[in-house]
């Protein structure tokens, strides 16, 4: 019983493995865009908190991360994300990225 329980856990832990390294290395994988998302993310709540970015700014930044959200999820729908593909989503992030410097050093402000 021992040895049945034994050799099924290392099955497990095997295929687990297995899986793990097949999806970190799959097509549609996206770590860099993913990194850019959480770092434009947290710079928006930072201008939240800094007091840099006022509400209009907030939700039209924001909307702009849900769109480029989107269009991630669409690229990874088929299974693959293609050269062009990140290329666009790349594009995408640079202009929100831009848009997000420029909001936080405008002369508007948050009203306390």
């Amino acid at each position: 019983m021992f040895k049945l329980r034994t050799l099924a856990a290392a099955t497990l832990a095997f295929a687990a493995a297995g899986a793990f390294a097949q999806a970190a290395s799959a097509p549609a994988a996206t770590p860099r865009v993913d990194q850019r998302q959480a770092h434009q993310e947290k710079r928006i709540d930072q201008g939240i908190a800094s007091g840099e970015l006022n509400k209009r700014e907030t939700r039209r930044l924001q909307k702009e991360q849900n769109v480029i959200d989107r269009a991630e999820n669409k690229a990874k729908a088929d299974g693959t994300v293609t050269k062009a593909e990140r290329r666009r989503l790349h594009k995408m992030q640079n202009h929100a990225s831009r848009d997000i410097r420029h909001q936080k050093h405008d002369a508007q402000v948050a009203r306390p």
